[in-house]
Protein backbone atom coordinates (compact mmCIF):
# COMPACT_ATOMS: atom_id res chain seq x y z
CA UNK A 1 0.00 0.00 0.00
CA UNK A 2 1.56 3.39 -0.93
CA UNK A 3 0.33 7.02 -0.22
CA UNK A 4 -0.11 9.18 -3.55
CA UNK A 5 -0.11 12.70 -3.94
CA UNK A 6 -3.55 13.56 -4.73
CA UNK A 7 -2.72 16.13 -6.85
CA UNK A 8 -1.94 13.56 -9.53
CA UNK A 9 -4.67 11.43 -9.90
CA UNK A 10 -7.47 11.90 -12.58
CA UNK A 11 -10.80 12.52 -11.61
CA UNK A 12 -13.50 9.87 -12.59
CA UNK A 13 -16.89 10.34 -13.42
CA UNK A 14 -18.71 7.14 -13.24
CA UNK A 15 -18.70 3.87 -11.70
CA UNK A 16 -19.86 0.31 -12.69
CA UNK A 17 -23.14 -1.42 -10.51
CA UNK A 18 -21.10 -2.16 -7.47
CA UNK A 19 -22.08 -5.31 -5.32
CA UNK A 20 -21.11 -6.50 -2.02
CA UNK A 21 -17.22 -6.33 -2.51
CA UNK A 22 -17.85 -2.72 -2.18
CA UNK A 23 -19.80 -2.50 1.89
CA UNK A 24 -21.21 0.88 2.61
CA UNK A 25 -22.89 1.72 6.19
CA UNK A 26 -25.23 4.60 6.02
CA UNK A 27 -26.35 5.37 9.90
CA UNK A 28 -29.77 6.87 10.50
CA UNK A 29 -32.64 6.56 8.48
CA UNK A 30 -34.05 9.99 8.70
CA UNK A 31 -34.14 12.52 5.24
CA UNK A 32 -30.13 12.15 5.03
CA UNK A 33 -29.55 8.63 5.34
CA UNK A 34 -32.27 7.83 3.13
CA UNK A 35 -31.40 10.47 0.88
CA UNK A 36 -27.78 9.13 0.52
CA UNK A 37 -29.25 5.24 -0.09
CA UNK A 38 -31.34 6.61 -2.98
CA UNK A 39 -28.44 8.33 -4.55
CA UNK A 40 -26.50 5.52 -4.32
CA UNK A 41 -29.26 2.90 -5.55
CA UNK A 42 -29.51 5.44 -9.03
CA UNK A 43 -25.81 5.51 -9.37
CA UNK A 44 -25.32 1.96 -9.71
CA UNK A 45 -24.14 1.12 -5.86
CA UNK A 46 -26.35 -1.14 -4.42
CA UNK A 47 -23.82 -2.61 -1.85
CA UNK A 48 -25.00 -0.18 1.32
CA UNK A 49 -26.73 -1.45 4.48
CA UNK A 50 -28.94 1.28 6.53
CA UNK A 51 -28.47 1.07 10.56
CA UNK A 52 -30.82 2.58 12.33
CA UNK A 53 -31.83 1.98 16.11
CA UNK A 54 -35.42 2.78 15.83
CA UNK A 55 -38.18 0.29 15.12
CA UNK A 56 -38.76 2.76 11.88
CA UNK A 57 -37.06 5.34 9.60
CA UNK A 58 -37.98 8.97 9.73
CA UNK A 59 -35.55 10.67 12.48
CA UNK A 60 -36.88 13.77 13.49
CA UNK A 61 -40.11 13.35 12.37
CA UNK A 62 -41.02 9.58 13.19
CA UNK A 63 -40.38 10.88 16.65
CA UNK A 64 -42.03 14.29 17.25
CA UNK A 65 -45.50 13.48 16.90
CA UNK A 66 -46.62 16.27 19.56
CA UNK A 67 -49.87 18.13 18.64
CA UNK A 68 -49.26 20.72 15.84
CA UNK A 69 -45.87 19.58 15.13
CA UNK A 70 -44.94 20.83 11.75
CA UNK A 71 -42.42 22.31 9.35
CA UNK A 72 -41.22 25.43 9.90
CA UNK A 73 -40.19 25.57 6.37
CA UNK A 74 -42.70 25.56 3.00
CA UNK A 75 -43.33 22.19 2.14
CA UNK A 76 -42.20 22.28 -1.37
CA UNK A 77 -38.77 23.52 -0.40
CA UNK A 78 -38.62 20.88 2.96
CA UNK A 79 -38.50 17.64 0.23
CA UNK A 80 -35.99 15.83 -2.35
CA UNK A 81 -35.47 18.10 -5.00
CA UNK A 82 -35.04 14.96 -6.87
CA UNK A 83 -38.42 14.12 -5.67
CA UNK A 84 -40.99 15.99 -5.51
CA UNK A 85 -44.36 15.81 -3.87
CA UNK A 86 -47.55 17.22 -5.41
CA UNK A 87 -49.70 16.54 -2.80
CA UNK A 88 -48.78 18.44 0.29
CA UNK A 89 -51.65 19.43 2.19
CA UNK A 90 -50.37 22.53 4.02
CA UNK A 91 -47.89 25.55 2.95
CA UNK A 92 -46.21 23.98 5.63
CA UNK A 93 -46.37 20.46 6.60
CA UNK A 94 -47.26 18.54 9.33
CA UNK A 95 -45.17 15.71 11.07
CA UNK A 96 -47.19 13.48 9.93
CA UNK A 97 -47.47 14.01 6.25
CA UNK A 98 -43.85 14.25 6.32
CA UNK A 99 -43.37 10.75 7.88
CA UNK A 100 -45.42 9.68 5.63
CA UNK A 101 -43.28 11.58 2.42
CA UNK A 102 -40.29 9.69 4.01
CA UNK A 103 -41.81 6.32 4.12
CA UNK A 104 -43.48 6.41 0.06
CA UNK A 105 -39.53 7.17 -0.92
CA UNK A 106 -38.68 4.28 0.97
CA UNK A 107 -40.77 2.23 -0.85
CA UNK A 108 -40.57 3.69 -4.15
CA UNK A 109 -37.07 3.24 -4.17
CA UNK A 110 -36.76 -0.46 -2.28
CA UNK A 111 -35.14 0.27 0.31
CA UNK A 112 -36.26 -2.23 3.11
CA UNK A 113 -34.02 -4.52 2.15
CA UNK A 114 -31.05 -2.40 2.45
CA UNK A 115 -32.30 -1.83 6.13
CA UNK A 116 -31.64 -3.04 9.42
CA UNK A 117 -33.97 -1.48 12.11
CA UNK A 118 -33.79 -1.88 15.58
CA UNK A 119 -29.90 -2.04 15.46
CA UNK A 120 -28.01 0.82 17.02
CA UNK A 121 -23.73 1.15 15.84
CA UNK A 122 -22.34 1.49 19.01
CA UNK A 123 -18.55 1.72 18.05
CA UNK A 124 -16.38 2.34 14.62
CA UNK A 125 -12.85 1.71 14.45
CA UNK A 126 -10.82 1.88 10.73
CA UNK A 127 -7.87 -0.33 10.01
CA UNK A 128 -5.48 1.49 7.90
CA UNK A 129 -4.30 -1.90 6.74
CA UNK A 130 -7.01 -2.66 5.04
CA UNK A 131 -8.97 0.53 4.56
CA UNK A 132 -12.02 -0.87 6.50
CA UNK A 133 -13.90 0.40 9.27
CA UNK A 134 -15.28 -2.16 11.74
CA UNK A 135 -18.43 -1.35 13.53
CA UNK A 136 -19.80 -2.96 16.50
CA UNK A 137 -23.51 -2.76 16.52
CA UNK A 138 -25.30 -2.84 20.46
CA UNK A 139 -25.69 -6.34 20.19
CA UNK A 140 -22.12 -7.20 19.74
CA UNK A 141 -22.40 -8.02 16.09
CA UNK A 142 -19.24 -6.75 13.67
CA UNK A 143 -20.00 -5.46 10.60
CA UNK A 144 -17.19 -4.12 8.05
CA UNK A 145 -17.32 -1.17 5.42
CA UNK A 146 -15.05 0.62 3.41
CA UNK A 147 -17.37 3.82 3.67
CA UNK A 148 -18.94 4.74 6.48
CA UNK A 149 -21.81 7.78 6.14
CA UNK A 150 -22.92 9.28 9.42
CA UNK A 151 -26.65 10.89 8.98
CA UNK A 152 -27.47 10.54 12.63
CA UNK A 153 -28.74 13.82 12.65
CA UNK A 154 -28.59 16.15 15.78
CA UNK A 155 -32.24 16.68 16.53
CA UNK A 156 -32.18 13.02 18.18
CA UNK A 157 -31.87 12.78 21.86
CA UNK A 158 -34.08 14.88 24.03
CA UNK A 159 -32.54 17.10 26.64
CA UNK A 160 -33.87 17.44 29.99
CA UNK A 161 -33.14 20.45 32.34
CA UNK A 162 -31.57 20.67 35.19
CA UNK A 163 -34.08 21.76 37.78
CA UNK A 164 -33.89 20.85 41.52
CA UNK A 165 -36.70 18.16 41.99
CA UNK A 166 -37.34 17.53 38.53
CA UNK A 167 -37.10 13.61 39.36
CA UNK A 168 -39.68 14.20 42.73
CA UNK A 169 -42.76 15.11 40.32
CA UNK A 170 -45.28 12.79 40.55
CA UNK A 171 -47.98 13.58 38.08
CA UNK A 172 -47.22 12.95 34.49
CA UNK A 173 -44.18 14.44 32.95
CA UNK A 174 -42.67 14.15 29.01
CA UNK A 175 -40.91 15.71 26.48
CA UNK A 176 -42.45 16.79 23.48
CA UNK A 177 -40.17 14.58 21.43
CA UNK A 178 -41.50 11.73 22.88
CA UNK A 179 -45.17 13.00 23.21
CA UNK A 180 -47.31 10.54 25.33
CA UNK A 181 -50.44 10.23 23.19
CA UNK A 182 -52.35 7.91 25.61
CA UNK A 183 -52.54 10.59 28.43
CA UNK A 184 -55.46 12.43 28.08
CA UNK A 185 -54.51 16.60 28.58
CA UNK A 186 -58.99 17.42 29.00
CA UNK A 187 -59.17 19.98 31.69
CA UNK A 188 -56.07 19.08 33.00
CA UNK A 189 -53.19 21.93 34.64
CA UNK A 190 -50.52 21.74 32.42
CA UNK A 191 -46.77 23.60 32.61
CA UNK A 192 -45.18 23.44 29.76
CA UNK A 193 -41.53 24.55 30.53
CA UNK A 194 -39.92 26.03 27.40
CA UNK A 195 -40.70 28.48 24.56
CA UNK A 196 -38.77 27.07 21.61
CA UNK A 197 -39.55 26.05 18.22
CA UNK A 198 -41.50 22.70 19.69
CA UNK A 199 -43.74 24.83 22.55
CA UNK A 200 -44.87 27.39 19.88
CA UNK A 201 -46.41 24.65 18.12
CA UNK A 202 -47.58 22.91 21.04
CA UNK A 203 -49.20 25.08 23.41
CA UNK A 204 -51.81 26.61 20.92
CA UNK A 205 -52.55 23.34 19.86
CA UNK A 206 -53.33 21.61 23.42
CA UNK A 207 -54.12 25.20 25.04
CA UNK A 208 -58.28 24.57 23.70
CA UNK A 209 -58.70 21.63 25.78
CA UNK A 210 -56.38 21.94 28.95
CA UNK A 211 -58.27 23.48 31.99
CA UNK A 212 -55.07 25.53 32.76
CA UNK A 213 -51.68 26.29 31.19
CA UNK A 214 -48.78 27.78 32.52
CA UNK A 215 -45.99 28.61 30.05
CA UNK A 216 -42.56 28.91 31.61
CA UNK A 217 -40.17 31.29 29.50
CA UNK A 218 -36.92 31.37 30.26
CA UNK A 219 -35.87 34.22 27.22
CA UNK A 220 -38.90 35.30 24.61
CA UNK A 221 -38.07 34.82 21.17
CA UNK A 222 -38.30 36.87 18.21
CA UNK A 223 -41.51 35.62 15.88
CA UNK A 224 -42.76 35.89 12.91
CA UNK A 225 -46.40 35.25 10.90
CA UNK A 226 -46.69 32.00 9.65
CA UNK A 227 -48.99 32.34 6.54
CA UNK A 228 -49.93 28.83 6.94
CA UNK A 229 -52.35 27.70 5.01
CA UNK A 230 -54.22 24.64 3.86
CA UNK A 231 -53.48 23.90 -0.61
CA UNK A 232 -56.46 23.34 -2.38
CA UNK A 233 -57.19 20.51 -4.20
CA UNK A 234 -57.32 22.59 -7.35
CA UNK A 235 -53.58 23.51 -6.56
CA UNK A 236 -52.47 19.83 -5.91
CA UNK A 237 -54.24 18.69 -9.40
CA UNK A 238 -52.19 21.55 -11.08
CA UNK A 239 -49.00 20.33 -9.66
CA UNK A 240 -49.43 16.89 -10.78
CA UNK A 241 -50.15 17.88 -13.92
CA UNK A 242 -47.88 20.38 -14.65
CA UNK A 243 -44.77 19.82 -12.53
CA UNK A 244 -42.55 22.50 -13.76
CA UNK A 245 -44.97 24.83 -11.19
CA UNK A 246 -43.66 23.37 -8.72
CA UNK A 247 -39.71 23.68 -9.77
CA UNK A 248 -41.06 27.31 -10.38
CA UNK A 249 -42.63 28.03 -6.88
CA UNK A 250 -39.73 25.99 -5.18
CA UNK A 251 -36.95 28.26 -6.80
CA UNK A 252 -39.04 31.60 -5.62
CA UNK A 253 -39.68 29.88 -2.50
CA UNK A 254 -35.76 28.94 -2.04
CA UNK A 255 -34.66 32.19 -3.74
CA UNK A 256 -36.63 34.30 -0.81
CA UNK A 257 -35.12 32.59 2.24
CA UNK A 258 -31.24 33.25 0.37
CA UNK A 259 -32.60 37.04 0.17
CA UNK A 260 -33.91 36.70 3.74
CA UNK A 261 -30.39 35.15 5.09
CA UNK A 262 -28.86 38.40 5.67
CA UNK A 263 -31.45 39.67 7.69
CA UNK A 264 -31.50 36.96 9.92
CA UNK A 265 -27.55 35.95 10.41
CA UNK A 266 -25.56 38.93 9.67
CA UNK A 267 -24.69 41.24 12.44
CA UNK A 268 -25.64 44.26 10.68
CA UNK A 269 -28.30 46.42 13.18
CA UNK A 270 -29.80 47.69 9.94
CA UNK A 271 -30.94 44.89 8.62
CA UNK A 272 -31.93 42.63 11.97
CA UNK A 273 -34.44 46.06 11.90
CA UNK A 274 -35.70 44.90 9.30
CA UNK A 275 -37.06 41.42 10.86
CA UNK A 276 -37.63 42.89 14.22
CA UNK A 277 -40.19 45.47 13.08
CA UNK A 278 -41.88 42.56 10.82
CA UNK A 279 -42.29 40.57 14.71
CA UNK A 280 -42.90 44.27 16.52
CA UNK A 281 -46.09 44.26 13.92
CA UNK A 282 -46.76 40.51 14.49
CA UNK A 283 -46.78 41.09 18.37
CA UNK A 284 -48.92 44.36 18.02
CA UNK A 285 -51.34 42.75 16.02
CA UNK A 286 -51.66 39.54 18.07
CA UNK A 287 -51.44 40.64 21.86
CA UNK A 288 -53.50 43.72 23.71
CA UNK A 289 -51.79 43.60 26.52
CA UNK A 290 -49.05 46.19 26.75
CA UNK A 291 -47.64 44.43 30.08
CA UNK A 292 -48.14 40.85 28.12
CA UNK A 293 -46.29 42.40 25.13
CA UNK A 294 -43.04 43.58 27.30
CA UNK A 295 -42.93 39.98 28.77
CA UNK A 296 -42.65 38.54 24.99
CA UNK A 297 -40.78 41.25 23.32
CA UNK A 298 -37.05 40.07 23.24
CA UNK A 299 -34.09 42.53 23.97
CA UNK A 300 -31.84 40.81 21.71
CA UNK A 301 -30.68 41.55 18.46
CA UNK A 302 -32.84 39.09 15.75
CA UNK A 303 -31.27 36.13 14.52
CA UNK A 304 -29.29 35.78 17.02
CA UNK A 305 -30.97 33.10 18.85
CA UNK A 306 -33.43 30.91 16.38
CA UNK A 307 -36.37 32.68 14.64
CA UNK A 308 -39.60 31.43 15.64
CA UNK A 309 -42.57 31.37 12.94
CA UNK A 310 -46.10 30.87 14.03
CA UNK A 311 -49.68 32.56 13.67
CA UNK A 312 -51.30 31.97 16.52
CA UNK A 313 -48.44 31.35 19.71
CA UNK A 314 -48.99 35.19 20.34
CA UNK A 315 -52.46 35.34 20.37
CA UNK A 316 -52.87 31.85 22.45
CA UNK A 317 -51.29 33.77 25.42
CA UNK A 318 -54.20 35.91 25.75
CA UNK A 319 -56.72 33.29 26.04
CA UNK A 320 -58.14 33.06 30.05
CA UNK A 321 -56.61 29.70 31.00
CA UNK A 322 -52.97 30.35 30.08
CA UNK A 323 -50.33 32.17 32.00
CA UNK A 324 -47.28 33.07 30.89
CA UNK A 325 -44.67 32.97 33.58
CA UNK A 326 -41.50 34.34 33.49
CA UNK A 327 -39.75 34.11 36.98
CA UNK A 328 -37.27 31.57 36.90
CA UNK A 329 -37.82 27.92 37.93
CA UNK A 330 -36.78 27.33 41.34
CA UNK A 331 -37.80 23.60 42.57
CA UNK A 332 -40.31 21.17 41.02
CA UNK A 333 -42.50 19.46 43.99
CA UNK A 334 -44.32 16.44 43.79
CA UNK A 335 -47.70 18.47 42.32
CA UNK A 336 -46.37 21.94 41.53
CA UNK A 337 -43.31 23.79 40.35
CA UNK A 338 -41.89 26.89 42.39
CA UNK A 339 -40.87 30.14 40.71
CA UNK A 340 -38.52 32.55 42.21
CA UNK A 341 -40.68 35.09 43.21
CA UNK A 342 -41.90 32.49 45.74
CA UNK A 343 -45.62 31.44 43.81
CA UNK A 344 -46.00 27.50 43.94
CA UNK A 345 -47.96 26.40 40.77
CA UNK A 346 -50.04 23.00 41.24
CA UNK A 347 -49.65 21.31 37.94
CA UNK A 348 -50.72 17.68 37.06
CA UNK A 349 -48.53 17.29 34.23
CA UNK A 350 -45.21 18.96 32.80
CA UNK A 351 -44.48 18.71 29.38
CA UNK A 352 -40.65 19.21 28.63
CA UNK A 353 -39.95 21.56 25.44
CA UNK A 354 -36.49 21.60 26.12
CA UNK A 355 -34.86 20.67 22.71
CA UNK A 356 -32.49 18.58 22.35
CA UNK A 357 -29.04 17.31 23.22
CA UNK A 358 -27.12 17.99 19.94
CA UNK A 359 -23.82 17.03 21.35
CA UNK A 360 -21.73 19.15 18.76
CA UNK A 361 -18.10 18.70 20.40
CA UNK A 362 -18.74 14.54 20.64
CA UNK A 363 -19.08 11.76 18.95
CA UNK A 364 -21.95 10.27 18.75
CA UNK A 365 -20.67 7.10 19.29
CA UNK A 366 -16.69 5.91 20.30
CA UNK A 367 -14.85 6.56 16.37
CA UNK A 368 -11.62 5.87 16.03
CA UNK A 369 -9.04 6.73 13.17
CA UNK A 370 -5.67 6.46 11.99
CA UNK A 371 -3.42 6.04 14.70
CA UNK A 372 -5.76 5.46 17.10
CA UNK A 373 -7.47 8.75 17.40
CA UNK A 374 -10.67 9.19 18.44
CA UNK A 375 -13.00 11.78 16.82
CA UNK A 376 -13.34 13.15 21.04
CA UNK A 377 -10.08 13.57 20.54
CA UNK A 378 -9.62 15.40 17.46
CA UNK A 379 -12.63 17.41 18.56
CA UNK A 380 -11.25 18.32 22.11
CA UNK A 381 -10.91 22.38 20.73
CA UNK A 382 -14.78 22.41 19.15
CA UNK A 383 -16.32 20.09 16.60
CA UNK A 384 -14.54 20.74 13.07
CA UNK A 385 -14.64 19.11 9.36
CA UNK A 386 -14.09 20.29 5.98
CA UNK A 387 -17.44 21.39 4.39
CA UNK A 388 -18.76 19.80 7.58
CA UNK A 389 -18.56 16.58 5.92
CA UNK A 390 -14.74 14.85 6.56
CA UNK A 391 -12.22 14.83 9.17
CA UNK A 392 -8.86 14.53 9.14
CA UNK A 393 -7.40 11.55 9.98
CA UNK A 394 -11.05 9.14 9.46
CA UNK A 395 -10.83 7.89 6.36
CA UNK A 396 -14.05 7.35 4.59
CA UNK A 397 -16.08 8.78 7.43
CA UNK A 398 -18.23 10.79 6.07
CA UNK A 399 -20.77 12.77 7.97
CA UNK A 400 -23.84 14.67 7.19
CA UNK A 401 -24.89 17.70 8.53
CA UNK A 402 -21.85 17.87 10.52
CA UNK A 403 -19.88 21.18 12.17
CA UNK A 404 -20.73 24.31 10.59
CA UNK A 405 -23.50 23.19 8.32
CA UNK A 406 -26.54 24.30 9.63
CA UNK A 407 -28.33 26.57 8.12
CA UNK A 408 -30.07 29.46 9.89
CA UNK A 409 -32.63 30.80 7.68
CA UNK A 410 -33.53 28.12 4.79
CA UNK A 411 -33.96 24.16 4.78
CA UNK A 412 -31.57 22.00 5.64
CA UNK A 413 -32.21 20.10 2.84
CA UNK A 414 -30.21 22.33 0.89
CA UNK A 415 -27.34 21.55 2.47
CA UNK A 416 -28.03 17.87 2.71
CA UNK A 417 -28.33 17.48 -1.09
CA UNK A 418 -25.11 19.02 -1.88
CA UNK A 419 -23.36 16.96 0.84
CA UNK A 420 -25.29 13.79 -0.91
CA UNK A 421 -23.33 14.97 -4.23
CA UNK A 422 -19.94 15.48 -2.47
CA UNK A 423 -19.76 12.19 -0.88
CA UNK A 424 -20.88 10.43 -3.86
CA UNK A 425 -18.11 11.67 -5.58
CA UNK A 426 -15.58 10.44 -2.95
CA UNK A 427 -17.25 7.08 -3.51
CA UNK A 428 -16.86 6.71 -7.53
CA UNK A 429 -13.34 7.67 -7.31
CA UNK A 430 -12.62 5.16 -4.63
CA UNK A 431 -14.36 2.48 -7.06
CA UNK A 432 -13.48 3.04 -10.46
CA UNK A 433 -9.90 4.60 -8.73
CA UNK A 434 -9.46 1.52 -7.05
CA UNK A 435 -8.59 3.41 -4.01
CA UNK A 436 -8.37 1.94 -0.48
CA UNK A 437 -9.01 5.22 1.72
CA UNK A 438 -9.10 8.91 1.45
CA UNK A 439 -8.34 11.53 4.14
CA UNK A 440 -8.63 14.83 3.51
CA UNK A 441 -5.42 16.61 4.25
CA UNK A 442 -5.07 18.28 7.82
CA UNK A 443 -4.31 21.71 6.36
CA UNK A 444 -6.72 22.19 4.30
CA UNK A 445 -9.09 21.34 6.89
CA UNK A 446 -7.61 24.04 8.89
CA UNK A 447 -7.57 26.08 6.38
CA UNK A 448 -11.28 25.93 5.68
CA UNK A 449 -12.16 26.35 9.32
CA UNK A 450 -9.93 29.34 10.25
CA UNK A 451 -12.13 30.85 7.24
CA UNK A 452 -15.17 30.07 8.89
CA UNK A 453 -14.70 30.90 12.38
CA UNK A 454 -13.10 34.19 11.13
CA UNK A 455 -16.00 35.07 9.99
CA UNK A 456 -18.22 34.66 12.26
CA UNK A 457 -17.63 37.93 14.36
CA UNK A 458 -19.97 39.07 11.62
CA UNK A 459 -22.19 37.07 12.40
CA UNK A 460 -25.62 37.90 14.92
CA UNK A 461 -25.03 34.97 16.73
CA UNK A 462 -21.87 36.39 18.18
CA UNK A 463 -23.66 39.37 19.43
CA UNK A 464 -23.97 38.32 23.08
CA UNK A 465 -27.31 35.98 23.68
CA UNK A 466 -27.14 32.50 24.85
CA UNK A 467 -28.30 29.97 22.45
CA UNK A 468 -27.41 26.48 21.55
CA UNK A 469 -25.91 27.46 18.37
CA UNK A 470 -22.65 28.47 20.81
CA UNK A 471 -20.36 25.67 22.31
CA UNK A 472 -19.69 26.74 26.28
CA UNK A 473 -16.77 28.89 25.37
CA UNK A 474 -18.91 31.10 22.90
CA UNK A 475 -17.80 29.32 19.69
CA UNK A 476 -19.88 28.27 16.79
CA UNK A 477 -19.35 24.84 15.55
CA UNK A 478 -23.22 24.36 14.48
CA UNK A 479 -24.05 27.41 11.84
CA UNK A 480 -22.58 27.68 8.27
CA UNK A 481 -21.65 31.71 8.01
CA UNK A 482 -23.41 32.33 4.97
CA UNK A 483 -25.62 31.85 2.27
CA UNK A 484 -26.41 28.13 1.41
CA UNK A 485 -25.92 29.05 -2.31
CA UNK A 486 -22.70 29.82 -1.36
CA UNK A 487 -21.97 26.59 0.89
CA UNK A 488 -23.60 24.41 -2.25
CA UNK A 489 -21.17 25.69 -4.25
CA UNK A 490 -18.42 25.37 -2.50
CA UNK A 491 -19.35 21.54 -2.03
CA UNK A 492 -20.28 20.98 -5.74
CA UNK A 493 -17.01 19.12 -6.49
CA UNK A 494 -15.24 16.73 -5.09
CA UNK A 495 -11.19 17.93 -5.31
CA UNK A 496 -8.85 14.80 -4.64
CA UNK A 497 -6.31 17.27 -4.70
CA UNK A 498 -7.31 18.29 -0.97
CA UNK A 499 -6.81 14.35 0.30
CA UNK A 500 -4.11 12.12 0.74
CA UNK A 501 -5.11 9.12 -1.37
CA UNK A 502 -4.30 5.77 -0.09
CA UNK A 503 -3.86 2.76 -3.02
CA UNK A 504 -3.27 -0.69 -2.41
Amino acid sequence: MYVQNASHTEDVVAAAPTGPDFPIVIIGSGFAGIGMAIQLKKAGIYSFTMFERASEIGGTWRDNTYPGAACDVPSHVYSFSFEPNANWGRRYAGSQEIQAYLLRCVEKYKLRPHLRLNTAIAEATFDAGTGLWTLMTDSGERVTARVVVSGVGGLVDPAAPNIKGLDTFTGEMFHTARWNHDYDLTGKRVAVIGTGASAIQAVPAIAPKVGRLSVFQRSPAWVVPKGDRAISARLRQRFRRFPWIMKILRTLLYGFSELMGPIIFLDAPWLSKIGERMSERHLQASVSDPALRAKLRPDFQFGCKRMLISDDYWSTMERENVDLVTDAITEVRAGSIVTADGREHAVDAIILATGFALGLATAPFPVTGLESRTLDDAWRGGAVAYKGVSVAGFPNYFIMMGPNTGPGHTSVLVFTESQIGYILQAIRQMITGKITYLSVRQDVQDRYNAGLQGRMKHMVWSTGCSSWYLDDDGSNHALFPGLASEYCARIRKFKPAEYEVVRS
